[in-house]
Formats: C-alpha cells, sequence, structure tokens
C-alpha cells in the first residue's frame, strides 16, 4: 500500500482498469466472468477500480458485478467525467453513481482534460459538501503532458492519472517529479503499454534476479517497475481472464525494487526488446 498525500490514506498499488474488459454489454457469459475476475480481485487485496463513461458499457458492468461479489467493501471507486458543458458534466457523473451503485465516488476524474475547467468548479463543489472525496485528472496514451504539467502547477488536484511502463518512460522526466512535488498521488494507465510488452519476452525465462524482489512472472516484473516508483501510488492493469488478475495482484505482495535494480530491469528489457 502506498499513501494518498493530500491525506495519508493508504491503498493498494495494484488496482483494477476497465478500458476494453468490461464492455461487454448484455452478455451473460462474459458478465459471468468479469464478476469472478472482480471477485479475484478483492479476493488478493484489491481496493481502487478505474473507469469512464467512455468506456461503453463498462461502468454498468462494474455495477453488475460489484452487486454480485462477497467483499465489495475495500472498494475505493474510481470514475471520470467525459463530456463538454458543466450541467452535461453533473448528469453524467450521477448517472454513473446510479450505474456503479455507490453512494458516492471516492475519486472523480476529468478524462483527457476534457472542458476541465468547467468540471474542476463542479468538483471542487462537491468534494466541500462530501460528495466525492479526492478530484483528479486524466491523460492517456502519452498526449497532452504539457498542457498537464501547467495545470497541475496551479490547481488542487489530489490525483492525476497518466501512462507509464518500461517502453514508455517520459513522464520520469518532469510529471513525476512535479507530482512528488505538489503532493499529488499518482495513477499509472496502460502499464503493460496495452499489452505490447509482452512480445518481447514470450517464451523467455524471468532474470535470476527477479527473486530478489518476489517477482514470479513477467506481469509482475512489469508492474513492479512501475510502482517502485517513489512518485507513483497505484497502477491499473486491465484484465478479462482471472488468472491474469492473479498474476496481476501478485505484483502488489513481497519486496519492490530499489532505484539500482529498476535502472537494471529497464535495461535488461530493453535489451530483450531490440
Amino acid at each position: 500500500r502506498k499513501a494518498i498525500p493530500a491525506s495519508g490514506e493508504k491503498i493498494p498499488v495494484i488496482g483494477m482498469g476497465s478500458w476494453l474488459t468490461f464492455d461487454v454489454g448484455d452478455d451473460q457469459a462474459a458478465r459471468a466472468t468479469r464478476v469472478q475476475v472482480m471477485q479475484a480481485f478483492f479476493d488478493q487485496g484489491g481496493g481502487l477500480v478505474d473507469s469512464s463513461p467512455m468506456y461503453g458499457s463498462a461502468q454498468e458492468v462494474i455495477g453488475h458485478c460489484l452487486r454480485q461479489i462477497q467483499n465489495r467493501g475495500a472498494l475505493f471507486a474510481a470514475t471520470k467525467v467525459w463530456i463538454y458543458g458543466q450541467w452535461l458534466g453533473v448528469k453524467q457523473m450521477d448517472a454513473a453513481r446510479a450505474l456503479w451503485g455507490v453512494s458516492r465516488f471516492d475519486l472523480m476524474q476529468i478524462h483527457n482534460m476534457l472542458d476541465w475547467q468547467a468540471h474542476l468548479e463542479t468538483l471542487k463543489a462537491w468534494k466541500s459538501e462530501g460528495r466525492i472525496r479526492y478530484i483528479g485528472i486524466t491523460t492517456s496514451h502519452g498526449r497532452r503532458h504539457q498542457e498537464l504539467e501547467r495545470v497541475l502547477a496551479k490547481e488542487p488536484f489530489d490525483f492525476v492519472q497518466f501512462t507509464y511502463n518500461l517502453a514508455d518512460r517520459d513522464v520520469e522526466q518532469r510529471l513525476l517529479p512535479l507530482a512528488a512535488e505538489r503532493g499529488i498521488a499518482v495513477i499509472i494507465n496502460r502499464p503493460f503499454d496495452g499489452g505490447a510488452l509482452f512480445g518481447p519476452v514470450r517464451g523467455k525465462p524471468l532474470p535470476a534476479w527477479a527473486a530478489d524482489f518476489d517477482c514470479a512472472n513477467w506481469a509482475q516484473f512489469f508492474l513492479k517497475f512501475v510502482v517502485s516508483h517513489p512518485a507513483v501510488t497505484c497502477a491499473i492493469p486491465a484484465t478479462s481472464q482471472v488468472a491474469h488478475m492473479r498474476e496481476n495482484m501478485g505484483a502488489g505482495f513481497g519486496r519492490l525494487p530499489d532505484a539500482e535494480t529498476r535502472q537494471r530491469m529497464s535495461a535488461y528489457y530493453a535489451k530483450l526488446a531490440r
């Protein structure tokens, strides 16, 4: 677990994303599998579940799953507002709460910075009224980093979400240090680079020294690299498979690599990816 700088509250370093994986509509077999995936998430100590109205039916499917599982009390509910206009944003966020079946969201994020000034005004008011607990803003696919940097430098966000992985380390230069300086919690999306990280390592064994930080598979290797960065609070890999969820959650147990080992991990992966 790592602490949210704004409050000191600790959350598990491995969360759950839902982009693509939970957009299954009314497919009953797929929904049943997602219930099992979410149950495995909470059984292995999970907390933060992240979604967005951009993700098709994902929010409604998450609500369905939450009603079926045994231990949803650990839920740290995080979603986003993604629409132009303050009034429409309010409607969208109210609809999300109904879809999830929660009394309030722990974290509401402005997705891909869309109309962020209008929505930030609403979120500040909602936070002061206790209607949400934390305010965040996001980007994805390495986009709009300069604009995000300007916003984070002047606005009181509790969380920021962006992309970081062994193949995309741009945020190490400015955004991660800025988040640490400003006391902003960091959620990492695309920690597997959309699955692309697995290509160069397919069929290859882990290096023997991965055991030094309790790493049992490549998913854990990739995730432990991300969450061991001092400025990172949580990573949100997405999966539709129970076995993969269990592998992912294993990254939240045991030791994490130190700074020297992180450099070794990066160099090792870069050699395999050539």
